[in-house]
């Protein structure tokens, strides 16, 4: 059994800073993306949208799919395999009125600032360098993408996330 979370890496283009909390009930007060479990039948990008709001009551819209992170044997996935799967989104709205229930803080913090700190966890610190690498040189360069394909089924679907191909492939 495998335990999915969920993230989203909620990024303002006009600035390079992103939404980051640092949770309540966890031992140290990391910086990290927002985000948690998805509800039955709920895809990845509406999970992390949902998730952010539900934390931040920041809106936001998916764009991408930016990393997974798979794990084994951590002490906080209840004996279980767990996989942390982070997403590009974008803010709809920046006003925050962040959870007290789930989060010591939230803020929009500088991606420079966050890919350097070490106040932040291993992985977001990552998943900064390449947002800002995506800011520098286009996001087309680090984004999968989804598209929406026909099942072998009849009449169902699936989402698959890729790294598009130029138009021209």
């Amino acid at each position: 059994v495998i335990v999915v979370l969920f993230k989203g890496a909620v990024v303002d283009e006009s600035n390079g800073k992103v939404l980051v909390v640092q949770d309540r009930n966890k031992t140290t007060n990391a910086w990290k993306f927002p985000g948690g479990l998805s509800d039955l039948g709920e895809n990845i990008g509406e999970t992390a949208v949902r998730e952010v709001f539900e934390e931040t009551g920041v809106r936001s819209q998916f764009c991408s799919l930016l990393s997974v992170r798979q794990q084994h044997n951590h002490p906080g996935a209840f004996g279980m395999s767990d996989m942390y799967l982070i997403c590009r989104l974008r803010p709809l709205s920046f006003h925050i009125d962040f959870c007290p229930h789930e989060c010591l803080r939230c803020e929009w913090l500088d991606l420079t600032e966050l890919a350097q700190t070490s106040d932040s966890t291993p992985v977001t610190s990552r998943v900064a360098r390449l947002l800002l690498y995506g800011l520098e040189n286009g996001f087309q360069n680090i984004d999968l993408t989804m598209e929406q394909m026909p099942a072998v089924y009849s009449g169902l679907f699936y989402q698959l996330y890729h790294r598009r191909l130029p138009e021209t492939a």
